[in-house]
């Protein structure tokens, strides 16, 4: 009722049009009343249509109770079916529809009446003509009233709209871009204003869908008086592909518009749909259609089981976490050495998991003692180890650090879950590891070799697993935060190599796979996963300065600053037939990578860890390349050492 007042307040007032849209819906009981008002005015309007073909009434004396029966009658089947319920500014076919049954139940009450009386009085209370003309003309007028209402609203919308709004195109005309675009129009407190729908189909092209035109990709496109009149075009990504996607964002962003995207089918069905509308990113081009997994094996591997994440603060670690939790494990231990993430993911995952049993273990995996302990309280089920050093730069000066959480912290988990039977123990591990030419692609391929030698050593009941991919989207230290840090800053972007290509997934399609993985095989394979098209550094920086706003080398300068110690141009194809054999699953592979024995690579690990303690860069160095020998250090001080194995070979032929 207050904001019924001040609406009126402020159109007395001239403040007319932004008031009146701030009114949610017209109340309940002036809908009512204005309801009833139609009833006795289609009484009277009937009445007239009688009066005129001179038609004489029966029971003339009772005009007035016959009338108003009929008002209680209509009015008992309007509280009925509730027509007065629905916001009339949202009115849809349903409301009408509920106007016919209340009408409509009237109708025949008020027939079955007349029957009555013609029975007990030998004529009918109401001339049946009457009846029907007051039946079609009462739902008319209300229906009119309802539309008119409606269309009210939405004029008022569309004339405050446009001034402050972001004037957006919806793409496609199905019915998921309808959907999307009737939200957007009954949503006034959302900074969108919907100006039109633009589609790939030319059958279209003169047909009004909302109230708005419908344009076809050319003749938007190309129409410079059609383009002044939009700010943003909206994609809906779930239902494009990625081809479509770019193909829609290049247009826009040439044309110097903005690229939105929906949010995803999910959640379309709930209320706050427009309030998901968001700047379409560079993950979004980067990201493959879902990957389907076997959940329900998955399921089994998790239900009421123990599980241990190492790293589990981390983006991989964190992923595993939320995904397993999914499962309904019977306790989850999340363990990391980083404090304040570790304490974050607590905050978070108590939010969105209640129900979930969680420990959070504040821990170092290079302290034995410090695992043991809880292996032997927890007895774990499965265990992801995910923790790891993995900046490349960092660990090329740091080669010891490597070693003390790369190797022995796999080391110390590995035997560990041999001692305690653990079911199964997936490692992740890189892309970087196959044939390293840096620290810390070598070290991950040493703690392989140490996972794999255990599979077939005496006494394992445990299925150890390795699972290998490439760049994840959005992980912490990866390239697409940097750029994105960097465009905030106004520039200019630094890349290494204007030729140098990465491979990238999603960090939930790798954890996926990561689960999916682990459910394989007999033990000691090492999962390689399809990590698609390899996409050029360049291009993605360029793509997200253009995403941004900007013109690339115009307004947004790129520097090449270099190849990186032991950074390579180009990774490893993980795909390639002649290195890997397929599994029942199209997205996973396994690689056939030679191995060592236990024993080898135990004396090797025990060797390398006294190196690192001694800090000896070299010494850890040459040891590494002694338990991979196809790791040839580039760009990187440890070359030396590939120079003098070289020079000792060259000796030894002549």
């Amino acid at each position: 009722m207050k904001k019924l007042y001040n609406a009126f307040s402020a159109l007395y007032n001239g403040d007319n049009i932004v008031k009146i849209t701030e009114l949610r819906y017209v109340p309940r009981w002036l809908v009512i009343t204005i309801d009833i008002l139609i009833v006795l005015f289609s009484i009277f309007l009937s009445r007239i249509f009688l009066d005129n073909l001179d038609v004489k009434v029966n029971f003339p004396e009772y005009r007035m109770e016959k009338r108003l029966l009929i008002v209680l009658v209509n009015v008992l089947f309007m509280y009925i079916f509730k027509t007065y319920a629905g916001i009339i500014r949202h009115s849809t076919f349903f409301d009408f529809f509920k106007i016919i049954l209340s009408s409509g139940s009237t109708l025949f009450t008020l027939l079955f009446i007349n029957y009555m009386s013609e029975i007990e009085l030998d004529k009918s209370l109401y001339l049946y003509p009457n009846l029907f003309l007051y039946f079609l003309i009462s739902v008319s007028i209300m229906f009119f009233f309802r539309m008119v209402t409606k269309q009210f609203f939405n004029a008022l919308i569309d004339i405050k709209g446009p001034s402050s709004k972001v004037r957006v195109g919806v793409v496609g005309v199905g019915d998921v871009s309808v959907a999307l675009a009737r939200a957007i129009k009954h949503n006034p407190n959302y900074p969108y204003h919907l100006e039109g729908f633009v589609t790939n189909r030319s059958d279209s092209r003169k047909a009004i869908l909302l109230g708005h035109k419908i344009y076809t990709k050319t003749q938007f496109f190309g129409n410079e008086k059609i383009l002044k009149q939009f700010d943003a075009l909206l994609l809906i990504k779930e239902i494009m592909t990625k081809q479509e996607i770019e193909e829609w964002m290049t247009l826009a962003l040439d044309k110097g518009l903005k690229v939105l995207k929906a949010p995803s089918l999910s959640k379309m069905r709930d209320s706050d749909l427009v309030g998901g509308i968001s700047q379409l990113q560079i993950e979004d081009l980067l990201n493959r259609r879902p990957i389907k997994i076997e959940s329900e094996e998955v399921r089994k591997r998790h239900f009421e089981k123990v599980v241990l994440v190492t790293g589990g603060a981390g983006s991989i670690g964190s992923e595993i976490v939320r995904q397993v939790s999914q499962f309904n494990p019977s306790l989850v231990v999340v363990l990391d050495q980083a404090e304040s993430p570790l304490y974050e993911l607590e905050l978070e995952l108590h939010e969105k998991f209640p129900e979930q049993k969680f420990k959070f273990v504040l821990a170092d995996i290079s302290n034995s003692y410090r695992l043991e302990k809880l292996f032997e309280t927890y007895q774990f089920s499965m265990v992801y180890h995910a923790a790891a050093y993995k900046h490349v730069p960092l660990i090329e000066e740091n080669p010891h650090e490597a070693i003390f959480v790369n190797v022995l912290g796999t080391k110390n988990l590995s035997l560990l879950a041999k001692k305690y039977k653990v079911n199964r123990f997936v490692m992740v591990s890189t892309d970087k590891a196959v044939n390293p030419t840096n620290v810390m692609g070598a070290s991950k391929r040493a703690a392989e070799l140490f996972v794999q030698s255990l599979q077939n050593s005496p006494g394992n009941s445990t299925k150890f697993i390795t699972t290998r991919f490439g760049n994840v989207l959005g992980s912490n230290g990866s390239v697409i935060p940097h750029f994105r840090k960097q465009i905030e800053k106004g520039g200019p972007i630094t890349i290494t190599h204007p030729d140098i290509i990465r491979y990238f997934m999603t960090i939930s399609e790798a954890c996926e796979l990561v689960l999916q993985a682990g459910t394989m095989g007999n033990g000691g394979e090492i999962y390689v996963f399809d990590m698609g098209e390899p996409v050029k550094i360049l291009d993605l920086a360029k793509r997200m300065i253009r995403l941004s706003g900007y013109t690339p080398d115009v307004d947004m300068k790129i520097t090449f600053i270099g190849l990186r110690p032991g950074e390579k141009l180009y990774e490893e194809l993980l795909s390639n037939n002649a290195t890997t054999i397929p599994t029942h699953h199209e997205k996973i592979m396994i690689s056939k990578d030679p191995s060592l024995g236990f024993d080898e690579v135990e004396i090797l690990c025990k060797q390398i860890i006294k190196s690192a303690v001694k800090r000896d860069k070299l010494q850890v160095v040459m040891l590494l390349k002694e338990i991979v020998p196809e790791f040839i250090s580039n760009n990187s001080e440890f070359e030396i050492l590939d120079n003098k194995e070289k020079l000792i070979i060259d000796s030894v032929k002549d």
